[in-house]
């Protein structure tokens, strides 16, 4: 039941598509050990086995069983540790103007305590969130002549916290929250003490006095952006010191992308529960998603490593399927 997790996972299946493909393709029932009269788990089957894990809240004992086989396997967190965010995407909810402000106070809307059916479907977890981003300069513009615009991007859904060392780009560290919550007061949650390097590098939202004075405390060297000060132009010396930091920092987003895109990472479910349990499997501490794809690949060049990194790396590549023989999968 876990290796069927495991697809679900790499492909993003909803419970009823993770069904049909195990019936349909001859590669999932050879990685799952069914022959062609295996008998396959149906989606309610497949529902119910994830709620167990759900339950007994199960994912982060995953999450550090990983963790360890990797670093038995050599894959030390060093270099430092990199944080950041990303907005996993949940189905938008259609509520009234008195339902919405019920659910910001935390009550239950009078209209749905008499219908529990209802009650069932409402996502009374996720959050509206704003993402700031520019817009791209048209096909055959000038760069230099194009004025930057600035967007805001509403989305609904959760927040996927992860911190990922310098050498490997693995996740070591993660966690899940409402979209709405502050990215920088989870910065201490999010700190790795088993990494071997010093730095920390985050963007400017994580940046204030009491996360400087926990790393002070911790020993941890901040490498973290400066803020523009308001009303004002960035220094040119902060800003080339904010782009030499973004250089090394951009490797979490090869982290984020392989998540979204290759995996099509979507919460489907309904609570921060379950929601915080896709998001831990998709950060692969357990052998799933996206780390358990590269983690047989780790022997490649790495970017952002030394060549003495890299050379350790291919010494403990793990071949394909090593991870499911591991947990014995």
């Amino acid at each position: 039941m876990f290796k069927i997790l495991v697809l679900q996972a790499l492909y993003s299946l909803s419970d009823e598509a993770t069904e049909f493909q195990i019936k349909d393709r001859l590669s999932f029932q050879r990685f799952l050990g069914l022959g062609l009269d295996g008998t396959v788990p149906d989606a309610t089957t497949v529902w119910l086995f994830r709620e167990c894990l759900v339950q007994a809240k199960a994912i982060d004992k995953l999450f550090a069983r990983f963790d360890a086989a990797l670093t038995d396997h050599g894959y030390l967190a060093m270099g430092g540790q990199i944080i950041d965010v990303t907005v996993v995407p949940a189905p938008k909810q259609r509520n009234t103007v008195d339902e919405k402000a019920a659910i910001k106070d935390g009550r239950i809307p009078e209209a749905w305590k008499a219908k529990p059916a209802r009650l069932l479907q409402k996502d009374r977890d996720a959050r509206w969130s704003v993402k700031y981003t520019k817009a791209k300069v048209k096909e055959g513009a000038d760069p230099k002549a194009f004025k930057p615009v600035d967007l805001a991007i509403p989305m609904f859904g959760y927040k996927n916290h992860i911190g990922i060392d310098r050498a490997h780009g693995l996740i070591r560290t993660w966690d899940a929250s409402a979209a709405n919550a502050h990215d920088g007061a989870r910065l201490p949650d999010l700190i790795s003490t088993s990494n071997t390097g010093s730095g920390v590098l985050a963007e400017p939202a994580y940046r204030s006095k009491k996360n400087e004075a926990f790393l002070e405390r911790g020993m941890f060297k901040s490498h973290i952006h400066q803020r523009k000060p308001n009303h004002r132009a960035m220094p040119e010396r902060i800003a080339r010191a904010n782009a030499k930091r973004s250089a090394i920092r951009s490797a979490v987003e090869h982290v984020f992308a392989g998540q979204k895109h290759r995996m099509g990472l979507i919460v489907r479910t309904i609570g921060i529960a379950r929601g915080r349990y896709t998001c831990g499997l998709s950060c692969g501490r357990c052998p799933l998603a996206g780390r358990w794809r590269r983690s047989s690949r780790l022997g490649r060049a790495n970017p952002g490593s030394s060549s003495d990194l890299q050379a350790s790396s291919s010494q403990h590549r793990l071949p394909p399927g090593e991870l499911c023989r591991i947990f014995g999968i």
